[in-house]
Protein backbone atom coordinates (compact mmCIF):
# COMPACT_ATOMS: atom_id res chain seq x y z
CA UNK A 1 0.00 0.00 0.00
CA UNK A 2 1.32 3.46 -1.07
CA UNK A 3 2.08 5.37 1.93
CA UNK A 4 0.77 9.32 2.32
CA UNK A 5 4.46 11.27 2.85
CA UNK A 6 4.06 13.66 5.53
CA UNK A 7 7.42 14.75 5.67
CA UNK A 8 10.13 16.77 4.54
CA UNK A 9 10.28 15.33 1.31
CA UNK A 10 10.19 13.42 -0.89
CA UNK A 11 6.29 13.41 -0.78
CA UNK A 12 3.31 12.03 -2.69
CA UNK A 13 3.26 12.20 -6.51
CA UNK A 14 -0.12 12.03 -8.21
CA UNK A 15 -0.79 9.12 -10.44
CA UNK A 16 -1.46 11.26 -13.60
CA UNK A 17 1.89 13.23 -12.91
CA UNK A 18 3.85 9.33 -12.05
CA UNK A 19 3.01 8.48 -15.60
CA UNK A 20 3.84 11.21 -17.19
CA UNK A 21 7.24 9.93 -16.32
CA UNK A 22 6.79 7.00 -18.61
CA UNK A 23 6.36 9.22 -21.58
CA UNK A 24 8.74 7.34 -24.27
CA UNK A 25 12.27 8.76 -25.00
CA UNK A 26 13.26 11.39 -27.42
CA UNK A 27 16.90 12.21 -28.17
CA UNK A 28 18.36 14.69 -25.69
CA UNK A 29 20.10 16.44 -28.70
CA UNK A 30 16.67 16.99 -31.24
CA UNK A 31 14.23 19.53 -31.75
CA UNK A 32 11.72 18.05 -29.19
CA UNK A 33 14.19 18.08 -26.31
CA UNK A 34 14.58 21.82 -26.95
CA UNK A 35 11.31 22.75 -26.91
CA UNK A 36 10.47 20.53 -23.74
CA UNK A 37 13.12 22.46 -21.86
CA UNK A 38 12.36 25.63 -23.06
CA UNK A 39 8.31 25.51 -22.29
CA UNK A 40 9.59 24.33 -18.74
CA UNK A 41 12.06 27.19 -18.25
CA UNK A 42 9.18 29.81 -19.55
CA UNK A 43 6.18 28.17 -17.37
CA UNK A 44 9.21 28.26 -14.14
CA UNK A 45 9.90 31.96 -14.90
CA UNK A 46 5.97 32.81 -14.25
CA UNK A 47 6.55 30.46 -10.62
CA UNK A 48 9.71 32.52 -10.02
CA UNK A 49 8.24 35.72 -10.42
CA UNK A 50 11.49 36.58 -12.59
CA UNK A 51 12.73 37.69 -16.48
CA UNK A 52 16.09 35.70 -15.73
CA UNK A 53 17.50 32.74 -17.27
CA UNK A 54 16.18 29.34 -15.90
CA UNK A 55 18.96 26.45 -15.72
CA UNK A 56 17.67 22.31 -15.45
CA UNK A 57 19.84 20.13 -13.29
CA UNK A 58 19.93 16.24 -13.11
CA UNK A 59 20.67 16.58 -9.39
CA UNK A 60 19.59 16.70 -6.03
CA UNK A 61 18.68 20.78 -5.10
CA UNK A 62 22.16 20.27 -3.45
CA UNK A 63 23.92 19.92 -6.55
CA UNK A 64 22.96 23.49 -7.21
CA UNK A 65 23.81 24.68 -4.39
CA UNK A 66 27.36 23.40 -4.56
CA UNK A 67 27.27 24.60 -8.04
CA UNK A 68 26.41 28.09 -7.12
CA UNK A 69 28.55 28.58 -4.32
CA UNK A 70 31.73 26.82 -6.92
CA UNK A 71 30.91 28.57 -10.04
CA UNK A 72 30.23 32.60 -8.33
CA UNK A 73 32.46 33.28 -5.49
CA UNK A 74 36.02 35.03 -6.71
CA UNK A 75 36.58 36.41 -3.36
CA UNK A 76 34.76 34.60 -0.08
CA UNK A 77 31.07 33.73 0.58
CA UNK A 78 29.21 34.67 3.50
CA UNK A 79 27.01 31.63 4.33
CA UNK A 80 24.21 32.41 6.84
CA UNK A 81 22.37 29.21 8.96
CA UNK A 82 19.84 28.68 10.47
CA UNK A 83 20.39 24.86 10.40
CA UNK A 84 21.22 21.98 8.67
CA UNK A 85 21.11 22.99 5.66
CA UNK A 86 23.02 26.31 5.82
CA UNK A 87 25.32 24.39 7.31
CA UNK A 88 25.61 22.24 4.56
CA UNK A 89 25.80 24.71 1.99
CA UNK A 90 29.26 25.96 4.15
CA UNK A 91 30.81 22.31 3.75
CA UNK A 92 30.51 22.31 0.30
CA UNK A 93 32.53 25.88 -0.52
CA UNK A 94 35.29 24.00 2.32
CA UNK A 95 35.40 20.83 0.16
CA UNK A 96 35.57 22.55 -2.59
CA UNK A 97 38.27 25.08 -1.63
CA UNK A 98 36.14 27.82 -1.73
CA UNK A 99 36.68 30.44 0.79
CA UNK A 100 33.95 30.81 3.36
CA UNK A 101 32.46 32.03 6.33
CA UNK A 102 29.93 30.85 8.21
CA UNK A 103 27.08 32.53 10.43
CA UNK A 104 25.17 30.78 12.14
CA UNK A 105 21.96 31.70 14.49
CA UNK A 106 20.59 29.65 17.58
CA UNK A 107 18.64 26.93 16.69
CA UNK A 108 15.04 27.56 15.81
CA UNK A 109 15.81 31.88 15.28
CA UNK A 110 15.60 33.34 12.06
CA UNK A 111 18.62 34.87 10.09
CA UNK A 112 18.12 38.82 10.86
CA UNK A 113 18.31 41.68 8.00
CA UNK A 114 20.48 43.39 11.00
CA UNK A 115 22.87 40.22 10.91
CA UNK A 116 23.49 40.10 7.51
CA UNK A 117 23.93 44.23 7.18
CA UNK A 118 26.75 43.66 9.74
CA UNK A 119 28.55 40.90 7.77
CA UNK A 120 28.36 42.81 4.45
CA UNK A 121 29.67 46.04 5.55
CA UNK A 122 32.64 44.55 6.36
CA UNK A 123 33.29 44.18 2.34
CA UNK A 124 35.09 41.06 2.79
CA UNK A 125 32.58 39.29 0.66
CA UNK A 126 31.24 38.95 -2.98
CA UNK A 127 28.50 36.03 -2.35
CA UNK A 128 26.27 34.99 0.18
CA UNK A 129 24.29 32.08 0.77
CA UNK A 130 21.00 31.51 3.00
CA UNK A 131 18.36 29.24 3.05
CA UNK A 132 14.23 30.79 2.47
CA UNK A 133 12.79 27.53 4.30
CA UNK A 134 15.08 25.70 7.12
CA UNK A 135 13.22 22.13 6.78
CA UNK A 136 15.30 21.06 9.99
CA UNK A 137 13.86 23.57 12.30
CA UNK A 138 10.79 24.88 10.11
CA UNK A 139 11.89 28.33 9.93
CA UNK A 140 11.30 30.45 6.61
CA UNK A 141 13.92 33.71 6.72
CA UNK A 142 12.55 36.93 6.28
CA UNK A 143 13.93 37.17 2.80
CA UNK A 144 12.17 40.62 1.85
CA UNK A 145 13.49 42.30 4.56
CA UNK A 146 17.04 40.62 3.77
CA UNK A 147 16.89 41.22 0.21
CA UNK A 148 16.64 45.22 1.13
CA UNK A 149 19.97 44.66 2.81
CA UNK A 150 21.18 43.10 -0.11
CA UNK A 151 20.39 45.73 -2.18
CA UNK A 152 23.02 47.73 -0.86
CA UNK A 153 26.09 45.54 -1.49
CA UNK A 154 25.55 45.94 -5.66
CA UNK A 155 28.95 43.50 -6.09
CA UNK A 156 27.18 40.99 -3.95
CA UNK A 157 25.86 37.62 -5.47
CA UNK A 158 22.41 36.70 -3.92
CA UNK A 159 22.35 33.21 -3.42
CA UNK A 160 18.91 31.48 -2.31
CA UNK A 161 18.05 27.68 -1.16
CA UNK A 162 14.15 27.66 -1.84
CA UNK A 163 13.98 23.86 -2.11
CA UNK A 164 11.16 23.13 0.20
CA UNK A 165 9.34 26.48 -0.32
CA UNK A 166 9.25 27.06 -3.96
CA UNK A 167 6.00 26.63 -5.61
CA UNK A 168 4.51 26.50 -1.98
CA UNK A 169 5.58 30.28 -0.57
CA UNK A 170 5.24 32.80 -3.31
CA UNK A 171 9.26 34.10 -4.18
CA UNK A 172 9.29 37.08 -6.16
CA UNK A 173 12.94 36.70 -7.72
CA UNK A 174 13.30 40.04 -9.73
CA UNK A 175 11.78 41.80 -7.32
CA UNK A 176 14.12 40.97 -4.30
CA UNK A 177 17.11 41.11 -6.69
CA UNK A 178 17.88 37.32 -6.09
CA UNK A 179 20.50 36.06 -8.32
CA UNK A 180 20.59 32.39 -8.04
CA UNK A 181 17.66 30.72 -6.68
CA UNK A 182 17.41 27.58 -6.06
CA UNK A 183 14.90 24.56 -6.16
CA UNK A 184 13.93 20.61 -6.60
CA UNK A 185 11.44 18.66 -7.64
CA UNK A 186 10.56 16.41 -4.63
CA UNK A 187 8.84 18.55 -2.16
CA UNK A 188 6.71 21.45 -3.01
CA UNK A 189 6.52 20.75 -6.88
CA UNK A 190 5.17 17.11 -6.03
CA UNK A 191 7.33 15.19 -8.55
CA UNK A 192 9.84 12.20 -7.74
CA UNK A 193 13.09 13.43 -6.29
CA UNK A 194 16.04 13.48 -9.05
CA UNK A 195 15.89 17.35 -10.97
CA UNK A 196 16.44 20.71 -9.41
CA UNK A 197 16.64 24.25 -11.12
CA UNK A 198 17.64 27.33 -10.51
CA UNK A 199 17.67 31.10 -11.76
CA UNK A 200 20.45 31.98 -12.69
CA UNK A 201 20.58 36.41 -13.40
CA UNK A 202 23.15 38.20 -15.86
CA UNK A 203 25.18 39.83 -12.81
CA UNK A 204 25.96 35.93 -11.65
CA UNK A 205 26.72 35.34 -14.99
CA UNK A 206 29.33 38.16 -15.48
CA UNK A 207 30.70 37.38 -11.75
CA UNK A 208 30.95 33.54 -12.74
CA UNK A 209 33.08 34.84 -16.13
CA UNK A 210 35.98 35.83 -13.18
CA UNK A 211 35.86 32.45 -11.46
CA UNK A 212 38.66 29.93 -12.99
CA UNK A 213 37.77 26.41 -11.18
CA UNK A 214 34.35 26.23 -11.55
CA UNK A 215 34.12 22.41 -11.51
CA UNK A 216 32.76 20.37 -14.82
CA UNK A 217 29.17 18.64 -14.54
CA UNK A 218 27.70 21.47 -11.76
CA UNK A 219 29.80 24.76 -13.38
CA UNK A 220 26.58 26.77 -14.06
CA UNK A 221 27.80 29.32 -16.48
CA UNK A 222 28.57 26.07 -18.80
CA UNK A 223 25.02 25.16 -18.25
CA UNK A 224 24.09 28.92 -18.93
CA UNK A 225 26.37 29.14 -22.24
CA UNK A 226 25.50 25.59 -24.02
CA UNK A 227 21.27 26.15 -23.40
CA UNK A 228 21.97 29.10 -25.02
CA UNK A 229 24.07 28.12 -27.69
CA UNK A 230 22.04 25.24 -28.53
CA UNK A 231 18.85 26.41 -27.76
CA UNK A 232 17.68 25.33 -24.78
CA UNK A 233 19.64 22.00 -24.53
CA UNK A 234 21.64 20.38 -20.92
CA UNK A 235 25.20 19.86 -21.52
CA UNK A 236 24.93 16.22 -20.23
CA UNK A 237 22.09 14.19 -20.32
CA UNK A 238 19.60 15.02 -18.92
CA UNK A 239 16.74 12.97 -17.02
CA UNK A 240 13.91 13.30 -19.91
CA UNK A 241 11.34 11.05 -17.74
CA UNK A 242 11.62 14.48 -14.97
CA UNK A 243 10.83 16.82 -17.94
CA UNK A 244 7.82 15.33 -19.03
CA UNK A 245 6.57 15.36 -15.67
CA UNK A 246 8.01 18.06 -14.85
CA UNK A 247 6.58 20.00 -18.09
CA UNK A 248 2.74 18.46 -16.95
CA UNK A 249 3.45 19.55 -13.30
CA UNK A 250 4.01 23.27 -13.99
CA UNK A 251 0.67 23.16 -16.12
CA UNK A 252 -0.92 21.77 -13.00
CA UNK A 253 0.11 24.34 -10.79
CA UNK A 254 -0.31 27.71 -13.16
CA UNK A 255 -3.83 26.25 -13.89
CA UNK A 256 -4.86 25.90 -10.14
CA UNK A 257 -2.99 29.47 -9.53
CA UNK A 258 -0.25 30.82 -8.16
CA UNK A 259 -2.11 32.79 -5.28
CA UNK A 260 -4.49 30.41 -4.53
CA UNK A 261 -1.59 27.26 -4.02
CA UNK A 262 0.21 29.64 -2.06
CA UNK A 263 -3.14 30.28 -0.02
CA UNK A 264 -3.89 26.67 0.47
CA UNK A 265 -0.50 25.88 1.52
CA UNK A 266 -0.98 28.78 4.03
CA UNK A 267 -3.93 27.33 5.02
CA UNK A 268 -2.83 23.69 5.65
CA UNK A 269 0.03 25.16 7.65
CA UNK A 270 -2.15 26.95 9.74
CA UNK A 271 -4.40 23.66 10.37
CA UNK A 272 -1.38 22.20 11.94
CA UNK A 273 -0.24 24.83 14.07
CA UNK A 274 -3.26 25.25 15.78
CA UNK A 275 -3.30 21.32 16.65
CA UNK A 276 0.24 21.86 17.89
CA UNK A 277 -0.53 24.51 19.84
CA UNK A 278 -3.58 22.34 21.48
CA UNK A 279 -1.31 19.64 22.35
CA UNK A 280 2.41 20.02 21.94
CA UNK A 281 4.17 23.59 21.18
CA UNK A 282 5.42 25.19 17.82
CA UNK A 283 9.10 24.14 18.25
CA UNK A 284 10.05 27.64 15.91
CA UNK A 285 10.22 31.33 16.20
CA UNK A 286 6.31 32.34 15.83
CA UNK A 287 7.53 34.91 13.71
CA UNK A 288 9.13 33.21 11.11
CA UNK A 289 6.94 29.98 10.96
CA UNK A 290 7.36 27.80 7.54
CA UNK A 291 4.02 27.34 5.32
CA UNK A 292 5.31 23.99 4.25
CA UNK A 293 6.47 22.32 7.40
CA UNK A 294 6.02 22.44 10.94
CA UNK A 295 8.86 21.72 13.31
CA UNK A 296 6.63 20.40 16.71
CA UNK A 297 8.10 20.61 20.62
CA UNK A 298 7.73 16.72 21.69
CA UNK A 299 6.43 18.44 25.05
CA UNK A 300 4.20 15.09 26.19
CA UNK A 301 7.46 12.92 25.30
CA UNK A 302 5.88 11.08 22.96
CA UNK A 303 7.74 7.73 21.24
CA UNK A 304 7.39 9.43 17.79
CA UNK A 305 8.62 6.33 16.43
CA UNK A 306 6.07 4.15 17.85
CA UNK A 307 4.16 6.76 16.35
CA UNK A 308 4.94 6.77 13.47
CA UNK A 309 4.80 2.84 13.50
CA UNK A 310 1.17 2.92 14.12
CA UNK A 311 0.52 5.73 11.42
CA UNK A 312 2.10 3.97 8.66
CA UNK A 313 -0.06 1.09 9.35
CA UNK A 314 -3.32 3.91 8.76
CA UNK A 315 -0.95 4.35 5.26
CA UNK A 316 0.95 7.57 6.66
CA UNK A 317 4.29 8.95 7.68
CA UNK A 318 5.72 11.77 9.50
CA UNK A 319 9.21 12.76 10.21
CA UNK A 320 11.07 12.55 13.77
CA UNK A 321 13.41 15.56 14.53
CA UNK A 322 16.42 16.46 12.40
CA UNK A 323 20.01 15.49 14.14
CA UNK A 324 20.03 16.99 17.42
CA UNK A 325 15.93 17.20 17.66
CA UNK A 326 15.39 13.82 17.20
CA UNK A 327 12.85 12.62 19.38
CA UNK A 328 12.54 16.00 21.34
CA UNK A 329 10.81 17.48 17.73
CA UNK A 330 8.84 15.72 15.10
CA UNK A 331 7.90 17.41 11.73
CA UNK A 332 4.81 17.88 9.81
CA UNK A 333 5.02 18.80 6.30
CA UNK A 334 1.94 19.92 4.34
CA UNK A 335 3.32 21.00 0.95
CA UNK A 336 2.86 19.76 -2.68
CA UNK A 337 -0.85 18.76 -3.96
CA UNK A 338 -2.62 18.14 -0.27
CA UNK A 339 -5.43 19.89 0.53
CA UNK A 340 -6.83 20.89 3.99
CA UNK A 341 -8.56 17.82 4.49
CA UNK A 342 -5.83 15.29 4.11
CA UNK A 343 -4.10 17.61 6.53
CA UNK A 344 -7.30 17.32 8.86
CA UNK A 345 -7.53 13.14 8.07
CA UNK A 346 -3.78 12.90 9.44
CA UNK A 347 -4.18 15.04 12.79
CA UNK A 348 -7.80 13.12 13.62
CA UNK A 349 -5.31 9.67 12.80
CA UNK A 350 -2.59 10.74 15.26
CA UNK A 351 -5.63 12.15 17.95
CA UNK A 352 -6.76 8.80 17.91
CA UNK A 353 -3.68 7.36 18.42
CA UNK A 354 -2.49 9.50 21.21
CA UNK A 355 -6.33 9.22 22.74
CA UNK A 356 -5.95 12.89 22.50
Amino acid sequence: MAKKLFIPGPIDVREDVLEKMATPMIGHRGKEASALQKGISEKLKKLFYTEEEVLLSTSSGSGLMEGAIRSCTSQKAAVFSCGAFGDRWHKMAVTNNVKADLYKVDIGKAITPKLVDQVLSTGEYDLLTIQHNETSTGITNPIAEIAEVVKKYPNIIFCVDAVSSAAGMKIEVDKLNIDILITSTQKALGLPPGMSMCTFSKKAVAKAEKVEFRGTYLDLLAMYKYLKKKNYQYPSTPSISHMYALDYQLDNILKEGLDNRFKRHEEMAETVRVWARKHFKLFTDQNHLSNTLTVIENTQKIDIAQLNSQLQEKGMQIANGYGDLKEKTFRISHMGDYQVEDIQYLLNSIDEILGF
